[in-house]
């Protein structure tokens, strides 16, 4: 499945509850995205989310229920480190 990074971009501090945890991994299952894993900036008002998922489309869907921002979303391929050794 393709792999996409993307970048938010939040008004204010991000902190997130384990409802809403449940209802981010429940509107990204009905839209057939998974989410890898993300990092927080330090002032914890910016994300970059790594998910896989069909396409650009369902990822800007899942954000727009959520209502949480899709700024930049980027393709990307896995590079391993190994490569280079």
């Amino acid at each position: 499945m393709p792999r996409f990074l993307i970048e938010r971009d939040f008004a204010r501090k991000l902190e997130i509850s384990d409802d809403a945890k449940l209802h981010i991994k429940e509107i990204n299952d009905t839209e057939g995205i998974e989410w890898i894993f993300s990092f927080l900036s330090a002032d914890k008002r910016k994300t970059y989310c790594l998910y896989e998922a069909p396409d650009e489309e369902s990822i800007r869907r899942a954000s727009k229920r959520l209502d949480i921002p899709a700024d930049v979303i980027t393709p990307v391929d896995k590079v391993d480190p190994g490569l280079f050794a």
